[in-house]
């Protein structure tokens, strides 16, 4: 007998073979069992057809709106729900295992567009853009990446000069999600001094462009953007103003970086969870290939990985509610739990045979979209970097040589002299 992709995904709320559900609160529960709920009645029947066709699932945004997910940790004087971190990371962990666009879509929105407002914005700007954010009316997204600027945001080339009341902005923003559809863009330039601010750019404005990136083998059902600015002037009051540096910028990242380590939770435990029911009733040789020992090595491999990203999940989450959440410890965190997630992801789809590459199954959609996580909100080698600066004291990054190009040709040519 050979499972159904619709009998492989029941019973989808997260694997807890190590009894992670006696470290969590009734609260913490409760929104995670609600997102679940959510994510099975109107994510999952929905998500491989979007994803497939490329296409962004406008139709659920009312119903996120309603969960409290956006902007989840912010207080509810701004019209958010004010969750604690681990109720968070639960509610993104459901949100991943139904789509990975989709959680990508939270994490533009939640993790970094809100986060820039709320963290370092004016008390009018929060006002005026959280509240219809949080309830998915509004829609943001965070341009910091750049054609030639990506895992170095500090030789960003977006300027920013100042005019009479204002700023007029010229430059190109790379790989930003929600872009073309966006009420208001959190763009990051360089001022006339040299410094690295934050302005809050809404869709609108003649001077802003965004066009969606085609052809992409993962997030599909996101769309990630090129964006042109030119002439793109805005008022001083859109200036972030508690955005002083790249430090600032680093913040925001910081934050959302917490959040994509929950996304990978979510993915991988869809795959193993899909793995596992498959195995249990596909019969090959006259028996379900779960009896075989080389299927259970496999799904061995997948619940310990899992269960060890859940239990530091949870921690993690205890430590940013303490506020004794550093830097490195979320880039360990991401990096730790996007590459399990990798890993449980092509196991699941070795699983699953040659229906694994079928996206009625999900563990190839899945597969493909992890591959986008592993590079977005610091890519696997520069959050290793992060991490053993830490362990280390030394900084592994590449530095820029002054350029000699008279001492360089020197060098080069006595390379090149036969010995």
């Amino acid at each position: 007998m050979s499972i159904t992709p619709e009998g492989a995904r029941r019973g989808r709320r997260l694997v807890d073979f190590v009894n992670v559900e006696g470290l969590l609160s009734e609260e913490e529960k409760e929104v995670r069992d609600r997102v679940c709920a959510f994510v099975d009645e109107r994510v999952v029947p929905v998500a491989a057809g979007y994803w497939d066709r490329a296409e962004f699932p406008f139709e659920l945004l009312p119903g996120l709106g309603e969960l409290g997910i956006m902007g989840g940790t912010i207080g509810e004087e701004y019209g958010c729900a004010g969750w604690n971190n681990v109720a968070y990371g639960l509610a993104v962990a459901e949100l991943a295992r139904g789509s990975g666009s989709l959680s990508t879509f939270l994490h533009v929105q939640s993790g970094l567009a809100m986060a820039a407002i709320h963290e370092l914005g004016s008390e009018e700007q929060k006002r005026k853009w959280l509240p219809p954010m949080a309830r998915c009316e509004k829609i943001g997204c965070f341009g910091l990446t750049e054609p030639e600027a990506g895992s170095d945001p500090g030789s960003l080339a977006t300027t920013a000069v100042e005019e009479d009341g204002g700023y007029v902005l010229n430059g190109e923003k790379r790989w930003i999600g929600n872009a073309s559809f966006a009420d208001v863009a959190v763009i990051w330039a360089r001022t006339e001094d040299g410094r690295i601010c934050g302005f809050l750019v809404e869709g609108d404005n003649p001077g802003y462009r965004a066009e969606v990136l085609p052809r992409k083998g993962s997030q599909r059902a996101a769309w990630q953007t090129h964006i042109k600015l030119e002439d793109c002037r805005i008022p001083e009051e859109n200036r972030l103003p508690k955005a002083e540096g790249l430090g600032s910028t680093l913040s925001i990242l910081t934050h959302s970086r917490y959040g994509v380590g929950w996304d990978g939770l979510g993915q991988a435990t869809d795959c193993y969870k899909t793995a596992l029911a498959y195995a249990k009733e596909r019969e090959q040789f006259g028996q379900p290939i779960a009896s075989f020992q080389l299927v259970q090595q496999k799904l061995v491999a997948m619940v310990s990985e899992i269960s060890l990203s859940q239990l530091l999940s949870i921690h993690i989450g205890r430590l940013k509610d303490a506020g004794q959440l550093d830097a490195p410890t979320v880039s360990m965190f991401k990096m730790n739990n996007v590459a399990k997630a990798r890993n449980i992801a092509a196991l699941a789809r070795d699983v699953l045979g040659g229906n694994g590459i079928l996206l009625d199954y999900r563990v190839m959609e899945h597969m493909a979209d992890i591959e986008g996580v592993y590079s977005y909100e610091g890519t696997n080698d520069v959050n290793t970097l992060i991490v053993g600066q830490a362990i280390t004291g030394y900084r592994a990054f590449s530095t820029r040589p002054p350029k000699n190009p008279e001492r360089d040709g020197k060098a080069q040519r006595a390379e090149e002299k036969p010995r």
